[in-house]
């Protein structure tokens, strides 16, 4: 077998490759005991990507007609905390957003429970450094879910 052929090409990457040769990932959430699909099963990227459009959206405006007045330099200073306060408040009290609500999206424990309040702290804090919210596993859990055990799933 070519070397190339068992890396993958760059635009399917390795996973694809390995599955061409024979390895069964199954499917996304079924090595945390969650649904293929419908409720509760694991929300895929463009979901996710979508909800925190719409909620860093949210925050902007926020930021930019209530707090800062019309003012975009000071607008952009507040984005960010209103974007931290918006989420760590609707996670930890109802478990979703405004743009996860519009997806169709919640976000619990691993158990299938409500997170907590210092739960939903820390992941909120970890998505707003980006990083670990762009290092994804298999399971689409980023590493701001996982340090917390959380998942993020559709209603």
């Amino acid at each position: 077998m070519d070397s190339r052929e068992a890396l993958g090409s760059w635009l399917e990457g390795p996973k694809a490759a390995a599955e061409r040769m024979g390895a069964d990932f199954g499917y996304r959430g079924e090595r945390l005991g969650r649904p293929q699909t419908g409720s509760g099963s694991v929300a895929g990227p463009g979901r996710r990507i979508g909800a925190l459009f719409v909620d860093g959206w949210i925050a902007n405006l926020i930021a930019y007609g209530l707090l800062a007045h019309g003012n975009l330099q000071k607008a952009n200073l507040y984005g960010l905390p209103v974007f931290f306060a918006i989420n760590a408040i609707l996670l930890a009290t109802a478990g979703t957003t405004f743009g996860k609500r519009l997806f169709g999206l919640r976000v619990v424990r691993l158990d299938g429970g409500r997170a907590t309040i210092p739960q939903m702290l820390l992941r909120t804090l970890l998505l707003c450094m980006v990083v670990p919210a762009v290092v994804w596993d298999r399971d689409s859990r980023g590493l701001h879910d996982k340090a917390v055990g959380t998942v993020e799933v559709r209603s």
